[in-house]
């Protein structure tokens, strides 16, 4: 007869993730785990089979919790200014009652060198905040598309040139002003 579960596996999964988040992979033991997970050495081979395995599945936790936090961040900002605030805030401070930093930054320095399946996770981790970052500087980017919509129609009318050059050279001075991430677009 098969014994039910006493545990909860999402709770066990993320004390282990706070657990390999604070410590790393090498230096977290099976007994540190087992202690802090409140769980048998067994139960957790027979629900994460063994330490790698459920190494990956913590940090598969953390890009879940991350990601979420992040979209929820950034959806709350009203401007592209907001919302990379929100996240190099973020960044800083972080939630409570979690270790400091990264656990993908940290398992990437870590690990991703040698072990092919951190590498991948780590590399795609990268490339989904490489998305949110772009999403943030194209949301900006509409206030400069409206501007030059407004160029373009004001230059079917026989406005001087003069003064669509100057329209220009405040909205771009805008722009470095308030968004120093358009920096990277400008210069």
């Amino acid at each position: 007869m098969a014994r039910s579960k006493e545990f909860e596996e999402s709770a066990v999964l993320e004390k282990a993730m706070k657990l390999f988040w604070e410590q790393g992979y090498e230096k977290t033991s099976m007994n540190d785990l087992v202690e802090h997970m409140g769980i048998h050495r067994r139960s957790l081979y027979d629900t994460f089979t063994d330490k790698h395995t459920l190494f990956l599945k913590a940090i598969d936790r953390f890009g879940e919790r991350f990601n979420a936090r992040m979209s929820a961040g950034v959806k709350q900002s009203e401007t592209a200014e907001q919302a990379l605030k929100f996240v190099f805030q973020y960044m800083i401070h972080g939630d409570e009652d979690v270790p400091p930093g990264c656990m993908v930054v940290n398992s990437a320095v870590e690990l991703g060198i040698r072990d092919e399946e951190v590498d991948a996770k780590a590399t795609e981790a990268f490339a989904k905040a490489e998305q949110l970052l772009r999403e943030i500087v194209f949301w900006g980017a509409e206030y400069l598309h409206n501007a030059l919509v407004g160029i373009r129609v004001m230059k079917r009318t026989s406005l001087p040139q003069e003064k669509l050059e100057r329209i220009a050279d405040i909205s771009i001075r805008f722009v470095k002003n308030k968004n120093i991430f358009f920096l990277i677009i400008i210069e």
